[in-house]
């Protein structure tokens, strides 16, 4: 159950940061200016109920899964995949959430290149958790 629970929202988080890298920051710079401190705020409110119970989760379970490994997980797993969560949360709290909170005040061309950017960080760390996560499932499944 807790390798599912992980898995479930890993894969959530690699779908959600999929979309916005791909679609939704990229759509940022075409926001009329006069809307533009209006949608940055409601994109952070709206996006916030989406990732903040994902990221909270996953954060818990891979935690739980790195202190106290399954039955057949390999203790390397639980640890490199607390590593990746602790690197993603650290690059939104330190990076991604100030650059929104600049936008806020208005679109910058150079914040926003900077977010599309560095968001790629996020992007990869969350594709290698989620080929992490089934890994796991696989081995926590298959041990006696």
């Amino acid at each position: 159950m807790l390798l599912s629970v992980h898995a479930a929202a890993t894969w959530l988080m690699f779908g959600v940061t999929l979309i916005v890298q791909r679609v939704h920051y990229p759509l940022f710079s075409y926001v009329r200016t006069d809307d533009y401190e209006a949608f940055q705020a409601a994109h952070m409110r709206r996006i916030t109920w989406i990732v903040g119970p994902a990221m909270t989760v996953e954060l818990a379970t891979a935690a739980w899964i790195a202190w106290a490994p399954p039955p057949g997980l390999p203790p390397w797993m639980g640890w490199a995949g607390l590593a990746l969560v602790l690197a993603i949360w650290g690059t939104t709290g330190l990076v991604q959430v100030p650059l929104h909170a600049r936008l806020t005040d208005g679109f910058d061309a150079a914040a926003h290149r900077r977010l599309v950017a560095t968001n790629w960080l996020r992007t990869a760390a969350w594709a290698l958790r989620a080929g992490l996560a089934l890994w796991m499932l696989g081995h926590g499944a298959a041990a006696p």
